[in-house]
């Protein structure tokens, strides 16, 4: 089996790229796998000083000895670090930084800064996308379950990508369209908005939207979208990989609270392909009932005001 190369998008958060690469370098694959690292530059003078300690940083990172509290640690097998000239923002820097590295590859692990990793999320990312990379109806791998039910398979494949811990290959990727306007213009006329939406339950559309008027830069409901459109279903675990420490205010599209927390599975997951490529229907309906439960008007009410007496939305 040959590993894909592991993407990790950074900008000025350095104690989360520390954590993030940390959990990376536990995994078993590691010492095995290239590791790319695009780190952004800074949108504004605020942000400067933190985007240079973040390159200051990796200009000292090895994939050589390195260690973590004085224990050694796997060292990547070659480690590339790209530093954008200018401020690309999330958006952009996610879709050039696969497009270029997928084409070589033919395949890419892709990870946010401010996610943590278990020890075998290398291991299933690569096993699924080699179980399934003759698979044309499955196009995009998730190593981050939220929902956090005990009902929930411990794969199962659905169709809905979520971006925190993810992968896919080259002949997926094709089918991205960055277009948001042609995107939802295809959802209206063939009448699948509520369905995109989990039977009305969370808002894609209304977000894919907001990202058509400019309120949102999310590449992420337009790669949802490319491939809810296209019929191209998602293999996912229910029990998680993948843990968002993003979700303290220090991140640009990440507010407080704990509503997607997840505890990591810390054993291996096992990948059998399914014998039906189909979405499995016990999944959708508890991922309907988790955003029935999260998403109602009282759910986001009562958030909020738990938010505003922490301080999150002080000036």
């Amino acid at each position: 089996m040959k590993t894909a190369p592991i993407l990790v998008f950074a900008y000025n958060r350095l104690e989360h790229l520390k954590r993030c690469l940390s959990s990376l370098q536990r995994n078993t694959l590691a010492s095995e796998s290239d590791l790319f690292i695009f780190a952004d530059a800074a949108k504004d003078e605020a942000d400067a000083e933190k985007v240079k300690e973040v390159r200051e940083f990796l200009d000292q990172f090895s994939d050589k000895g390195s260690t973590d509290n004085g224990q050694p640690i796997a060292a990547f097998r070659n480690v590339t670090t790209i530093y954008r000239q200018e401020n690309w923002g999330l958006a952009r820097s996610i879709i050039d930084g696969v497009s270029s590295i997928i084409k070589k590859y033919g395949r890419v692990i892709v990870v946010e800064d401010d996610l943590v990793m278990a020890p075998y999320f290398l291991q299933f990312m690569n096993d699924a996308l080699e179980v399934y990379k003759d698979e044309p109806r499955v196009g995009h791998i998730q190593g981050c379950d939220f929902i956090n039910s005990e009902a929930m398979p411990m794969t199962f494949l659905i169709k809905w990508t979520g971006s925190w811990g993810w992968a896919t290959w080259e002949r997926a990727w094709q089918h991205f369209n960055p277009d948001g306007q042609a995107l939802l213009q295809q959802l209206e006329e063939q009448k699948l908005t509520r369905t995109f939406d989990f039977n009305g339950k969370y808002g894609f559309t209304r977000m894919l939207r907001r990202q058509i008027a400019g309120k949102n830069n999310s590449w992420a409901i337009r790669w949802n979208a490319s491939l809810f459109l296209a019929d191209i279903l998602s293999l996912n675990v229910g029990r998680s990989l993948v843990q968002n420490e993003g979700f303290d205010n220090s991140g640009t599209n990440c507010g407080g609270g704990n509503l997607y927390s997840s505890s990591l599975w810390m054993q291996p997951i096992a990948v059998t392909k399914e014998p039906m490529i189909e979405e499995n229907r016990m999944a959708r309906q508890l991922f309907e009932r988790y955003y029935a439960r999260t998403n109602s008007f009282w759910a986001k009410a009562w958030r909020r005001i738990k938010r505003t007496l922490r301080g999150d939305f002080k000036a």
